[in-house]
């Protein structure tokens, strides 16, 4: 029974220890975006492809402290393409930020003066605006819940609104990623 009991806990700790790996970041984005590295999968990655994906983001956390988790898809995306030999120069990404993100591209002065803590955003975003992520405010949305352009991050573009910038990206080519 001992011996049953012994074969089952390692059993199980083998299991446990096949699928937990370590989450890595980079080469494009370093401080930001870490993914699972997928050993050999069954659905290969074209890798002569262009990647032009744009992400729909409506919802920030409840908590002013805290990083959006949609915000870093684009990181995340970037990151693991590159890991998997896709060159820099065949991955576009645009965030298309509305709704409760709104909050989320705010200079750290104006986000400190709505929330009263630093906007923890702040850096990411820079990061994927100099690597070349498009990253795009809802004129709506921003109307709607009173901000001003000079209360943006610097690089953030201002459009009409997220439908025209969703319908823009996508007769460029852009794929929808909408989680």
């Amino acid at each position: 029974m001992k011996c049953i009991f012994f074969s089952l806990v390692l059993s199980i700790g083998a299991i446990n220890f096949s699928f937990s790996q370590e989450k890595v970041s980079g080469p494009i984005i370093n401080e930001y975006g870490k993914v699972f590295k997928v050993a050999n999968p069954d659905y290969k990655v074209d890798t002569s492809l262009e990647f032009k994906a744009v992400f729909d983001i409506a919802n920030s956390p409840d908590e002013e402290k805290k990083l959006n988790p949609y915000i870093e898809t684009g990181a995340r995306f970037l990151n693991m393409h590159a890991q998997v030999g896709i060159p820099k120069d065949q991955l576009h990404v645009a965030l298309v930020i509305h709704g409760s993100a709104a909050k989320d591209v705010l200079t750290d002065t104006a986000y400190e003066k709505k929330y009263g803590a630093k906007n923890p955003n702040t850096e990411l975003i820079k990061i994927l605006i100099d690597v070349g992520v498009k990253v795009i405010l809802c004129g709506q949305s921003a109307n709607s819940r009173g901000i001003q352009k000079e209360e943006m991050i610097r690089g953030v573009q201002l459009s009409l609104s997220a439908m025209t910038a969703l319908i823009q990206l996508q007769n460029e080519d852009y794929r929808l990623i909408k989680f």
